[in-house]
Order: C-alpha cells, then structure tokens, then sequence
C-alpha cells in the first residue's frame, strides 16, 4: 500500500513539474498579452472609482424587480458576494486543474489570455456606459441620507489612484450600467460550457448564474436593467471575439499552441516555402506525392508521358 502511494505520488510530482515547464514556456511567449489583461483590471476599478465622484444620490428608480424579488436587506446582503466568491474560485481551480489531473484539454495561460479579452471588451462597454448616465444608486450605502453616496473631492491624485481598495470597490456608487458581478460571472460560465467536460457542472453554472444574477438584485445592488444588459452584451462579446481569437489547441494532437493569428510577414514566409516546395517536386500536401520522372529537364506526373514528349521532339 505504501509502495502504491509513493509511485503515484511520483507520478504527481513528474505531471506538476511537466506541466510547470509547459506553462511557463507559453506564459514567457503570451506575458504581455496577461499583464494588459491585469492592468485594465486596474483601470476598470479607477473608472468605477472616478463616477463615484459625480454620484448624486435621489429616489431609487422603479423597478420591476424590485416588485418581484423581496428584499434581503442589510444583514443579507452577503449572500450574493458569498455565492460570486465561489465562482470565482472554482474557475480559478478549474483553469489549474491540467496541473493535478491527467486528463488536460486546456492550457491555463491560453485560458486566461482569452478570459482576460472577454473581460476587457465588455468592461470597456461598461465603462462608457456607466460614465454616459448616472443612475441614483439603489445599494443601501448609495441612498439619501447615506455619507458614502457621494465622495468629497480628493486632496490629491495619489487618493484618487489607490482607489482604496478594497473598500471602495466594495462601497462604490454610480457605476450600475451594466454589473460588473455578471461580467466576470457570465464569462466564466462561458469559457466553461466551450472547455468544460462534465455536463452536469455545465448545467449547474448556469443555474448559479441565474441565482446570482437574482441574488443582485434582491440585495439592491444594482437594477433589474443592469443584470438584463449584462446577460445579452456579455454573451454577444464572447461570440463575436471568440470568433476572431484562434482556436486553443488540441491538447492531445500535441500541436503547437498559438494564441495569436499569423502576422502577414509569416503568412509571406510559409507561402514562399510552400512554393519552393513546388518548385523542387515536393507537393505541401502529403496526399498529393506522386511518382514523377524526368525528361529532358521536365518533370512528368506521369512515366507515359514520356512517349508523348520523344513523338513531339522527334527523338
């Protein structure tokens, strides 16, 4: 028994460190494209900070939702940042699971790469939206009344730039338009329907995502509006830029992983190749190697050819 545990543990070992070699190898390949990722993460929290500068709280707008779903209030409030605190943790195991498990069908830094797009073409989306209309907030701290619904102005830009996080991320006011919760939620659900291989968990995240999305608006975070935007633009940015973005890699082809197209310098390298390949007899296409005989400095698909050639010169 203790010898069966020491070999398996062996064989851990040799797959985590196999696998650290891999992902540091795309990682030195595919770096600049994370730290772009990470900085906009940054400036999408200096974004949120800054409209809450120019939040004036009012009454709280009517809401659809706000009739259908009672109202959890302050001491429930918890409850959704508890439930988008396990997504986002189990994305974050998942994405590493090709380090513990044997079966791998994903490159955690390619995974990231492409999640990181997802998020920064819908938060710049947010954004805009955001900072075009400023909505009075619903959340508890945003209302009438409250000292935190309206920031005073900053004594300097040092204060404005550390965003003092993480207390206002969590108390901020005026950026609703559109969640930034269903964002990070919605693409990780996404990414997990396309990469995922258990149905079951597939059909349980989206069951989640629903719940969180209902949870959001229970606990008077942001509007109905805000998680109904949330739902179609995030899921009509994955579409459109997963299409552009190339296809991860088959993990078990053993091709080599590519997280960008080919750039037209490559393209104009591998078309010269190819055709010098034509030029020495060699078809590109494996498929296509046929027999060729040589006469009289041609080269002929077929040896028969030969007879029609010697009648033509004469020879």
């Amino acid at each position: 028994m203790t010898l069966y545990i020491g070999r398996e543990a062996s064989k851990l070992w040799k797959r985590i460190c196999v696998e650290t070699t891999t992902e540091i190898n795309l990682l030195i390949d595919n770096w600049k494209y994370l730290l772009a990722g990470l900085i906009f993460q940054y400036i999408h929290g200096l974004a949120a900070r800054g409209v809450h500068y120019l939040h004036r709280p009012g009454p709280i707008l009517q809401d659809i939702g706000f009739f259908l779903l009672p109202e959890l209030g302050q001491d429930k409030a918890y409850i959704s940042e508890t439930v988008f605190t396990f997504i986002f943790l189990s994305f974050v195991l998942w994405t590493f699971h090709p380090f513990i498990f044997k079966s791998k069908k994903i490159y955690t830094v390619l995974v990231w790469c492409r999640v990181l797009a997802f998020l920064v073409a819908s938060q710049i989306l947010r954004i805009v939206t955001f900072y075009s209309t400023q909505l009075p907030g619903p959340n508890y701290h945003c209302r009438e009344g409250s000292k935190l619904a309206t920031l005073p102005k900053p004594d300097s830009m040092l204060e404005v730039l550390l965003i003092n996080f993480p207390r206002g991320v969590i108390y901020g006011c005026g950026d609703l338009i559109f969640s930034s919760h269903m964002i990070f939620t919605l693409v990780f659900v996404l990414t997990y329907q396309k990469y995922g291989t258990r149905r079951c968990i597939k059909q349980f995240a989206w069951l989640v995502a629903v719940i969180q999305s209902l949870l959001i608006v229970a606990s008077r975070k942001h509007y109905t509006v805000d998680i109904v935007v949330a739902w179609y633009t995030v899921n009509l940015v994955v579409f459109f830029i997963d299409k552009k973005l190339p296809e991860l890699p088959d993990r078990t082809s053993g091709s080599s992983p590519l997280l960008l197209p080919l750039s037209s310098k490559d393209k104009d390298s591998k078309t010269k190749e190819e055709n010098h390949k034509l030029m020495n007899g060699n078809s590109v296409d494996p498929a296509d190697w046929r027999p060729r005989t040589q006469v009289n400095g041609k080269i002929l698909e077929d040896a028969n050819g030969i007879h029609v050639d010697t009648a033509m010169t004469g020879v």
